[in-house]
């Protein structure tokens, strides 16, 4: 599973097919982005049906009435272009620290996705609009809490609009600035909206699938680091490979658990430190004889979650929705986050699980009674209390996981005078998850650095197998095996850095590329 990508190409927004890997390639190392041509013809018809609508003064919920509670309050033409602004201005109250700028960046891109599917009736001048500010690297400020995931993220994403019609704040060349200075200094007009685009720019589920797919993202390649730390457990444990066996995995064929243990024999092909069953024990402890079926289990969730993920990337998230063959305006639900609330719940569970497992192999490694090894890993103990708080510390991280799995899509609030009876809480399932991805990786990185300490203990590092030896020896380049105490907090951030800029994976890939 290779993620990696050309991050110069243009992406070409359609509508229709928008990836994973796009929305990383832009939001991460702001690749630029253009709309296709059928796209804008849509957004063109889309937007000559709304003006129909209101010139013909149909009732269409959003366009010429109010909004939630207020859908029975008729508005007339001339108060369509005040009716949008304010709609924006009292919806910008989110609270908390601001989205990563990647995050935003993200919401943005979603936006003019579902834009350019032309269902929305927003001008084309509207999501010309964004792109600039995706492609001159103008960011709004917008703070992460404050959406209830139902009616669409409709704080976080007026706050997006503010900078568009010169207010709120914007990020542009690392300056946090008033929004209106933020779109002069990158020569963007600023807009006026007019009938249905403060709806049509609100009213969906960006946040939380920005949020989401962006974590989605980094687990599905911190899984694979999961599988290597895992594999080099393996080797200071001198573990029973026959749990590995192919046809143990073929009987129950769950894809997730038959890849891990493939992906285990992979890396520990030519491992002269595992064992077959009976020359030293006839099994290990579950966090490493099932390490197939706990990480296959989390694999396969983060690729059910990558599919639901892509789904509403290119779905149409509106209310209401224009349709342009028919010339109506049809309200409906499609704004519910309900999907991406129970996917992105379980998401952070699938990720709580990984972090969970690999704590207790640590466990394994420091114990002596079950390593065989010096306690806490290192030589004249007592003196030396070597990786012992290294293991409270991951204990703390996957217990505050636990905390941060409790799924949020179970809790709704009724709000808007109870006409909006029923939410779906998905951006709060979204952060969650994207705050255990950080904890899990911290874990990993300390699993790493510890089993590396235990191969060395052992002298089995001239006998790792072909992906091991990669992993052990990039490891090293960047934490030295511990003779006595010193400072840890430097080496697991050094360890860290690996699996967040993707060092581990490459060395290791390309171990086999050089066998070969």
């Amino acid at each position: 599973m290779n993620m990696f990508h050309d991050m110069k190409k243009v992406v070409i927004i359609t509508g229709e097919t928008l990836s994973l890997r796009e929305i990383h390639t832009v939001c991460c190392h702001d690749a630029p982005v253009t709309l296709s041509d059928e796209a804008r013809e849509r957004i063109l018809a889309s937007r000559r049906t709304v003006d129909e609508l209101v010139k013909n003064g149909e009732t269409v919920y959003g366009i010429t009435t109010g909004f939630g509670k207020f859908s029975d309050v008729c508005i007339t033409q001339d108060e369509c272009k005040t009716l949008q602004r304010n709609l924006i201005v009292t919806h910008a109250v989110g609270a908390g620290e601001p989205f990563r700028r990647h995050v935003t960046r993200g919401i943005m891109l979603l936006r003019v996705n579902n834009l350019a599917k032309g269902y929305s009736g927003a001008r084309l001048e509207i999501v010309e609009t964004l792109i600039a500010m995706l492609n001159r690297g103008v960011t709004p400020v917008i703070p992460q809490k404050g959406s209830l995931g139902a009616s669409g993220d409709l704080a976080p994403l007026a706050h997006m609009v503010l900078p568009m019609i010169g207010l709120g704040q914007a990020e542009y060349r690392g300056l946090v600035l008033p929004g209106a200075e933020a779109m002069a200094r990158a020569g963007i007009s600023t807009v006026e909206l007019v009938a249905k685009e403060g709806l049509a720019l609100i009213n969906g589920t960006q946040a939380m699938t920005s949020a989401g797919a962006l974590t989605v993202f980094d687990a599905l390649e911190l899984m694979e680091s999961a599988n290597i730390a895992a594999a080099l457990t393996f080797e200071a444990h001198r573990g029973v490979v026959d749990a590995l066996d192919e046809r143990v995995h073929a009987i129950r064929p769950h894809w997730g658990q038959q890849e891990t243990a493939k992906m285990l024999r992979h890396y520990l092909d030519g491992s002269g430190n595992v064992t077959r069953q009976g020359e030293i024990r006839v099994q290990d402890r579950y966090s490493l004889r099932c390490t197939p079926q706990v990480h296959g289990a989390s694999w396969d969730a983060l690729e059910y979650v990558k599919d639901r993920v892509e789904t509403e990337m290119n779905a149409v998230t509106d209310n209401p929705i224009i349709f342009s063959d028919t010339m109506e305006g049809i309200s409906g639900g499609n704004f519910h986050g309900q999907p991406m609330a129970l996917a992105f719940d379980f998401l952070g569970i699938a990720l709580a699980e990984l972090a969970d497992i690999s704590e207790r192999r640590i466990e394994s490694l420091v114990n002596p009674s079950i390593s065989g090894l010096p306690a806490f890993l290192v030589k004249n103990g007592g003196l030396n209390s070597g990786f012992m708080i290294v293991q409270y510390t991951a204990a703390a991280l996957v217990s505050e996981n636990k905390v941060l799995a409790h799924p949020a899509s179970v809790d709704s609030i009724p709000s808007s005078g109870n006409q909006e009876d029923h939410v779906s809480m998905g951006t709060i399932a979204a952060r969650k998850a994207q705050e255990i991805l950080e904890n899990l990786r911290r874990v990993i990185g300390m699993e790493l650095m510890c089993a590396c300490q235990a191969i060395d203990l052992q002298g089995g590092g001239t006998k790792l197998g072909v992906g091991t030896k990669a992993a052990y020896d990039t490891v090293r380049q960047v934490c030295d095996m511990l003779e006595e105490d010193r400072p840890l907090y430097e080496d697991i951030n050094r360890c860290e850095s690996l699996l967040r800029d993707g060092r581990l994976l490459s060395a290791v890939r390309s171990a086999y590329v050089e066998e070969a």
